[in-house]
This record gives C-alpha cells, structure tokens and sequence, in this order.
C-alpha cells in the first residue's frame, strides 16, 4: 500500500466518523420493551427506568433535544399469537407502549425533566394528538417528548414507527437501546459463537436480512438517510456513552 492511498483510506475512515459524530441537536431514542423490563422479563424494573432518566437529563442539560419511542415487548408481543386476529394483537400492543410511555414519561418528571406523550390516535387525557409542529414546539420548550402508539395502523412495527417519527421530526440520529449491545451475524441468544458487527451499513442489514429492525424500518432508514446507534440499554452508562463516542455497540451507516 502507498502513503496515497493510506491517505485516501484515512480520509475515507475519517469521514464515516464525522457522519455518525457530528454534533448532535436532536435525537430520537428507541427504548426495547424487553430492555425496560431488566432481568424480570415483564413489567417495569424501576431501577432500570430510573437510570435511563438520569441519562437522558445529563444531555438534556447539555442541551440535546430528546425524543422517545418505546417498544411493548414487555407486555405484548402480537407477533407470537397465533389465536387471535393480527390486527387486534397489534392493536394490544400499540397500547402496551403507551402505558410505557405514560410510566417512563412520569419517572423522567420525577427525576426533574418536563415531558409530554404524543399518540397517533386520541387517547382522551393521557395524551397529547401528534402532529409535527406541536412535537418541534414542545422539543424547543426543553421537554422531552414520548412517542407512543406505533403509527395507528396495524402491520407496522415499533421500529418502523420510531423511524417514521425520527424522520419527521429532523432528527440527527436514532439511538436504539436493545436488550444486547449490537447487531450481530445471527441470534446471539441461539447461537453462542454469533459475530458482533462494530459497524455496518444500512444496506448491508437489509442484504443479509439481519434482525436489528424490520425490513420496512431499514429501508425508510436508508432513503431518508438516518443513522443508527444500536446498543444494549443494560450497559453501565451506555445512552451518555453512546453520545460521547465511546460506545461499545453498533454504528449504522448510511
């Protein structure tokens, strides 16, 4: 190899990092249901959800403007049932992230943020009706905003709605906060000797057809040109260190 083209393969390396690092303003934080959850399996682990509070308010003091999705695998995961409708298991777990929502949303307002919850259908008192202004207005009021209910429509994952949302609203990045920390080459909870990607390309995630987020997810991701952090929310510290650069999962390019 020439110093030139070491030089190119610097720049070119140099560039990859600068897209993901950029100064970030506003991001949108994908919560796993399953992760909110810690070792319990089901339900809420309060120590859990209270240390993602403490994250996230460390860079909402720093300025960062945060939104948040959050998965209902914790109560629901429609795509296992094979007794009732898709459209009604859907709908159960449409609400099943709004009631994260509404427990996340409360343990951030008791470690000292503002936040409001924001749903594709009306959902009386409990929520705000979503629209891209009321979402940009309540972010540059400094509160942190709670997307819940998926898109409304059945057939349409988590992932794919959190997508959705961080493309509407212009965010920089998505960070998603799974149960493991990154995406691998096959399921690491069958497969003991799975590979762990430190950096992939969007493309290369639909190409090999890996599960880091659904089909439809990804490729809204890949048009619309949105990267992705992918880490595991059990980590010590992982959401600030995720921000910082220092993270130990996954960078999605794009």
């Amino acid at each position: 190899m020439t110093k030139y083209e070491f030089y190119d393969i610097l720049q070119i390396e140099y560039q990859k990092y600068v897209e993901v690092y950029k100064p970030m303003k506003r991001v949108l934080l994908k919560l796993s249901g399953e992760a909110l959850a810690g070792d319990k399996k089901t339900g809420f682990d309060e120590a859990t959800c209270i240390g993602v509070a403490n994250q996230v308010k460390k860079l909402v003091d720093d300025g960062l403007q945060v939104a948040i999705v959050t998965g209902g695998g914790n109560f629901w995961r429609g795509r296992t049932s094979e007794t009732i409708d898709r459209t009604k298991a859907d709908q159960i777990g449409m609400l099943a992230t709004v009631m994260n929502c509404i427990y996340v949303s409360d343990i951030f307002r008791h470690v000292g943020m503002k936040t409001e919850i924001f749903t594709p259908f009306v959902c009386g008192a409990f929520t705000s009706l979503f629209s891209k202004d009321a979402a940009n207005k309540a972010l540059e009021e400094g509160k942190v905003i709670f997307f819940a209910g998926g898109t409304g429509h059945p057939y349409f994952s988590t992932d794919t709605g959190a997508v959705l949302r961080a493309i509407e609203i212009e965010a920089d990045a998505m960070l998603l906060a799974k149960a493991i920390d990154g995406i691998y080459d096959s399921d690491p909870k069958v497969n003991p000797d799975a590979k762990k990607y430190d950096e992939i390309s969007i493309q290369e995630i639909i190409d090999k057809k890996l599960a880091a987020v659904d089909l439809t997810a990804s490729i809204l991701c890949m048009e619309n040109k949105m990267p992705m952090l992918v880490f595991g929310l059990n980590e010590e510290n992982s959401i600030v260190e995720t921000m910082c650069g220092t993270f130990t999962g996954t960078k999605v390019t794009v």
